[in-house]
């Protein structure tokens, strides 16, 4: 659907309101599409998936560390971790620097859990299993996603005793 066809069921007021509503129906046909191939590994943002390789791995390249996050188990055994929504890819190599595995990632949001509220621009997402509480999702409005940021950071602190303080 092109954004001038758009444009007869959403009616902004602000330009940056075309921007948002094209964005939202993009994004939906991302997510809800099957257009991720067989291969790939589909992770939930601030989840983590298992990825067992054939034989063990000494070296492992993330395409883009601010997507996924990976942690060797073992010696073939990897965890892969959503970070932020969008695509990469992991390269896993053995000791002679061969690869193992090239595997795209794919993270994406648990759509079935999460709320998402617009007010205007503003956005906030809220996850719900069953109770719904605000969730730090990139890309929420700036104020309440710090101020949920430094509550967190806050309760991270208290509950390990280890952490260090920004004192310190």
């Amino acid at each position: 659907m092109e954004l001038v066809a758009m444009t007869r069921f959403f009616r902004p007021v602000h330009a940056a309101h075309y921007l948002v509503a094209a964005a939202t129906v993009i994004g939906a046909g991302c997510i809800g599409s099957n257009n991720a191939a067989a291969a790939d590994l589909m992770v939930r943002y601030d989840q983590s998936q298992l990825l067992r390789l054939p034989r063990p791995v000494s070296e492992v390249i993330i395409g883009n560390p601010s997507i996924a996050d990976v942690s060797v188990q073992g010696g073939n055994l990897l965890v892969v971790t959503g970070k932020a929504f969008g695509i990469t890819n992991i390269i896993a190599l053995d000791a002679d620097r061969n690869v193992i595995q090239d595997q795209r990632v794919v993270v994406d949001q648990d759509d079935r859990r999460t709320v998402v509220v617009y007010r205007g621009e503003k956005r906030q997402t809220y996850t719900c299993a069953p109770n719904c509480s605000p969730a730090i999702i990139v890309g929420d409005d700036i104020t309440s996603f710090d101020a949920l940021n430094k509550a967190v950071q806050a309760k991270r602190t208290t509950s390990n005793p280890n952490t260090p303080t920004q004192n310190e």
